[in-house]
């Protein structure tokens, strides 16, 4: 019985085997099944998703386009609402409604010529509205006059009034305006002077003039250059801040120069007084961005090539290696002979002592080339600054004399100033420090640039030329405002450059002289060091006293002018 009965549990076992094996067997048919179906599946809902993707792209293409343009309509919508309401305002319903009074009239005598037999006034309607010129008078006696292109000016309109009038050199006179509700508008000449004619005479005349202010006294004022790379480093920092103080004296006296242009000679409607302080802070940011970019582009093109040199380098070396493998790779058996006969001939052995000392004479070699290159990298990028410094000096003192030559141009124009050898000789003083301004920064750089230092004089000194040319024979009040202010921001941000050059060299000098006075301390004692502190080397003395040289030497020399 027992034996059926186990007969009976092994058949239950194997026929519960042989159900796992079929449950298993069905399992992995109905998963492979599956899978199959799966991939199937997505082989069809591949495309779908991918469309469906599109979809969301191109509907977040439309959503960004709506955005921008509902962000341009909000920025658009306060324009709009204000042109309209200056179109109510303009409209004669608004007129009607705001205007209470009758505005007056305001024109403006920018500028009067003195030609053969006959006077031209240039006049301006800077009032709010249109006027017509009804006369024209000289030292109170109407005079006949024809008013080119029109009697009537609209506002901010010019028109030239031809006054025929038998004038006499160097007299004073007192020329009118007037509009045809009886305002009278004048201006006084302090002494009459025949206009400037465009031709080569006079062109060569200006020409001349230009030179003798702004070029050669630059180049002179260069060849203290010399001179300069022998003197010490408090020396330096003295001459530094004398060119500090000769540039805030020209901004000063630039700023002062177009303050007073506007004052007289420019209408108020234009806010020139105004406008000047907006000239000399916009050139002076754009300057100082222009510096900095500059400055940058010029060490990183230095790094560039370094490393470009570099790379060509160790491309040649492992050229060479490879060259030198393949020779060595052609016979190895040789070099197994080689080898082995250094064994036993010591004169193989002396030769490979030989190549090791060639090999170490070579990394040698290059670790000096590699430390000359990387010593002249230094080099240059320690002269781009003072390079650039003495380039942006030069760049303001040329805006400065662009200027100084249309105030020039123009003086001589309206005659208020005559030419002679004094005012000549007094320009000349006070523009040959002009070079020395340019000479500073580089005097310790220890390279001989000539060809460049003659290159920024011209750039510091030519524009004195155009500045006569212009001013002499197209004189405006307002790009004389424009270019005297241009110029004095320019000479604020070299100032502002020297200033942080001076505070490096400040603290070089302050490095030097305490390693100095610790030298003399160890020699002599603390007595030896105490001796020296004594002896005035102070840089802080040398800035304070360069900079009030510097403005006491232009004003003085500015009393020749």
């Amino acid at each position: 019985m027992k034996d059926k009965k186990l007969e009976k549990v092994d058949k239950e076992k194997e026929f519960g085997k042989n159900d796992e094996n079929k449950l298993s067997t069905n399992t992995l048919g109905n998963t492979d099944g599956q899978g199959q179906k799966r991939q199937d599946i997505r082989d069809t809902e591949e495309p779908t998703a991918i469309g469906i993707n599109a979809s969301n792209t191109n509907t977040k293409s439309t959503k960004g386009k709506r955005r921008k343009i509902a962000s341009l309509v909000l920025a658009i919508t306060p324009l709009i609402i204000l042109a309209g309401m200056v179109y109510f305002l303009s409209s004669p319903f608004g007129q009607n409604l705001i205007n209470t009074g009758v505005p007056l009239p305001e024109v403006t005598i920018e500028k009067v010529e003195f030609h053969e037999n006959q006077v031209v006034a240039f006049i301006r309607n800077t009032g709010p509205e249109q006027v017509m010129i009804s006369q024209a008078d000289i030292n109170d006696r109407i005079q006949s006059a024809a008013i080119e292109p029109s009697q009537v000016l609209p506002r901010l309109s010019e028109a030239k009034v031809i006054i025929p009038f038998f004038w006499n050199t160097a007299e004073p006179y007192e020329v009118g305006i007037t509009t045809s509700d009886g305002t009278r508008f004048s201006k006084v000449i302090d002494a009459a002077a025949p206009a400037p004619v465009p031709n080569i005479n006079q062109f060569s005349v200006f020409a001349m003039l230009g030179v003798f202010v702004g070029v050669i006294p630059v180049l002179i004022g260069l060849a203290w250059y010399p001179f300069m790379r022998k003197i010490t480093r408090n020396q330096y920092n003295f001459f530094l801040s004398l060119t500090a103080g000769l540039l805030v004296f020209l901004g000063i006296d630039a700023f002062l120069e177009s303050n007073e242009i506007a004052a007289n000679n420019l209408a108020a409607t234009f806010n020139g007084q105004l406008l000047i302080p907006v000239i000399i802070i916009a050139t002076f940011l754009g300057l100082f961005y222009l510096s900095e970019y500059f400055g940058k582009r010029a060490e990183s093109k230095l790094s560039f090539e370094y490393e470009k040199e570099e790379t060509e380098q160790n491309d040649t070396r492992r050229l060479n290696a490879q060259n030198n493998f393949q020779e060595s790779s052609v016979n190895p058996l040789s070099k197994t002979r080689v080898s082995s006969s250094s064994l036993t001939n010591p004169l193989s052995n002396d030769m490979i002592g030989l190549a090791q000392k060639e090999e170490e004479k070579n990394r040698v070699e290059k670790k000096e080339e590699e430390e000359e290159k990387l010593t002249r990298l230094i080099d240059k990028r320690e002269l781009i600054k003072p390079l650039t410094l003495s380039l942006m000096v030069a760049i303001g003192i040329g805006l400065h004399n662009f200027g100084e030559g249309l105030a020039i141009g123009a003086a001589v124009l309206l005659g208020e100033i005559a030419l002679s050898t004094f005012l000549i000789i007094g320009f000349t003083i006070h523009n040959t420090t002009e070079g020395l301004a340019i000479v500073a920064p580089l005097a310790k750089t220890g390279k001989l640039m000539i060809r460049r230092l003659v290159a920024m004089g011209l750039i510091a000194g030519i524009p004195t030329i155009l500045g006569t040319w212009i001013g002499g024979f197209v004189y405006s009040p307002l790009a004389s405002i424009i270019f005297l202010s241009i110029g004095a921001g320019a000479i604020f941000q070299v100032v502002y450059a020297l200033a942080v050059w001076m505070s490096k060299s400040l603290r070089e000098s302050s490095k030097t002289n305490k390693a100095e006075s610790v030298d003399l301390g160890e020699i002599t004692g603390r007595s030896g060091s105490r001796l020296l502190a004594s002896q005035g080397k102070s840089p802080t003395a040398a800035i304070i006293a360069g900079f009030i040289v510097g403005l006491l030497i232009m004003y003085i020399t500015g009393l020749l002018v």
